[in-house]
């Protein structure tokens, strides 16, 4: 077994094969061996040429190899992220996630000094793979694993990129896992440097840089900003994993057509909250996530995005500015300092309602007294607003309505009543889940400028990323009609 190699083999019976070992614990070298002595003994052979593992004790059918190998990534782009050792290597256990959320398969090495910040563990837990941290790995390196790591993959993402790796990198050392692997590397390879500012601009790292980026190594950041020491800043700190990870999925896929590009879209999204008192608000359960998940669709397509959003526990789109109100008013001037725009998508679930005299101080309650009653006084109409404005108004003027009965007879009415161009309709009945959850079923309203009249388009079900892709691909295949 000394010359044992699974280099040369079909790579569907090589993939098997390490998928097996994952689930038997082994290393790909002792499962070799159980697979001979099983073959010896006349096991079943699988599709791919391997003896069939035993069946498991259960009514249930055994996984597919095939299936389980496209759940983890055989059909999705394949990045190895290389984990420098550096504070900033805490943030890299996000980015795991980040680039997992764009469908995008990651295998994690660490360097040595890496794990001093995160283990082996978080990070084989959050990429539900084996993390690699050793070049003299036995598991791994008696089929040189480096090389594996290498070069089965689509992307090597290293980050945090420290000053000591970047110079390895520059002056081609393989003394760990790491370099060994940046040396061995045929795959374009994207570096998210962190360092203290002094070490950024030393003259060693700044000809390590330009040697770096002469060898065609990418790099996102560094930003500038606090540093971890105390009372430092400057230019040193890692880019955010959002913006890794955007990086990262821009070099693994080829750039979507831009039919937005040079239009000017805005779109609002979330709640609003409207004070009672210093300590208490009315709002409603909008999560904000259609209206995020349009802002980022509209972004994607080349649009110039200006979001307005309520408050909502949403991690900002990438490259979206964003406007942060917490009232409809605040939603209203904000909305108004953005015009003109070429698109308007009124997506926010502004509270119909405002107390008229917010109380100064928290309301208390009284024993014996009841609560004084609330007055309240209608919200601008945002929506209404922006669709009758005689001057600046946008082009194309999408208002949502959000529906607990008689769904289209509304959305109808709410169109003709705002005077907006479409209206997304969905029914936000409890049980539909959709407010706050992360599937949404819509009916498009359009109504036709020339004659009035009103169609209707219902959509199958779907999730809120896919409702934005679609209204955006609609929205672009309408202004393409208009300037034509």
């Amino acid at each position: 077994m000394a010359n044992l190699s699974i280099r040369n083999l079909d790579d569907a019976i090589r993939d098997e094969l390490r998928l097996r070992a994952a689930r038997n614990g082994r290393s790909v070298e002792d499962e070799v061996r159980v697979i001979l002595r099983e073959a010896s003994q006349g096991g079943h052979m699988s599709a791919a040429g391997l003896p069939q593992e035993p069946a498991a004790e259960t009514t249930a059918p055994a996984p597919n190899p095939r299936e389980i190998l496209r759940q983890h990534g055989g059909s999705q782009p394949k990045v190895t992220l290389i984990i420098g050792g550096g504070i900033a290597a805490y943030k890299s256990l996000d980015l795991i996630r980040r680039i997992k959320e764009r469908g995008i398969h990651v295998r994690v090495v660490l360097t040595q000094a890496a794990q001093k910040f995160v283990t082996a563990l978080a990070a084989s837990a959050l990429s539900n793979e084996r993390a690699y941290t050793d070049l003299f790995d036995p598991q791994s390196e008696f089929d040189a694993g480096h090389i594996r790591l290498a070069r089965e993959c689509d992307l090597v993402v290293v980050a945090p990129a420290t000053a000591d790796l970047m110079a390895k990198m520059a002056n081609g050392h393989a003394d760990d896992l790491a370099s060994a692997i940046l040396l061995a590397s045929n795959k374009p390879i994207l570096i998210a440097p962190a360092m203290n500012p002094l070490m950024w601009s030393n003259a060693a790292t700044k000809r390590n840089v330009a040697q770096l980026q002469r060898d065609g190594i990418r790099m996102i950041g560094p930003n500038a900003g606090e540093m971890a020491e105390r009372n430092e800043a400057g230019t040193g700190r890692m880019a955010e994993p959002l913006e890794i990870a955007e990086a990262a999925n821009a070099l693994l896929r080829p750039q979507r057509p831009q039919p937005l590009k040079g239009k000017r879209v805005l779109i609002t999204a979330g709640p609003t909250q409207e004070p009672i008192d210093p300590v208490r608000y009315i709002a409603n359960r909008s999560s904000g996530k259609q209206g995020y998940a349009i802002a980022d669709a509209a972004r994607a397509a080349g649009a110039d995005v200006i979001l307005v959003s309520g408050p909502v526990e949403l991690d900002e789109p990438v490259s979206v500015n964003v406007k942060h109100v917490e009232s409809a008013r605040d939603m209203l001037t904000a909305v108004e300092a953005a015009l003109p725009v070429d698109i308007a998508i009124f997506a926010a679930a502004v509270a119909d309602w405002r107390v008229v005299n917010e109380g100064a101080q928290k309301l208390k309650k009284k024993a014996g007294e009841a609560m004084a009653p609330l007055q309240l006084t209608e919200n601008p109409d945002i929506l209404a607003t922006i669709s009758k404005l005689e001057t600046n108004r946008p082009p194309l003027v999408i208002g949502f309505a959000a529906e607990t009965e008689h769904l289209i007879d509304n959305a109808t009415a709410k169109i003709k009543r705002k005077g907006c161009d479409w209206i997304v309709a969905n029914d936000v009945s409890p049980a539909t889940g959709i407010m706050g959850g992360d599937s949404n079923t819509v009916n498009l309203l359009t109504r036709d400028k020339a004659t009035g009249d009103i169609a209707v388009d219902s959509w199958a079900p779907m999730s809120k990323e896919d409702v934005a892709a679609t209204l955006v691909a609609r929205i672009a295949s309408a202004t393409a009609k208009d300037t034509a």
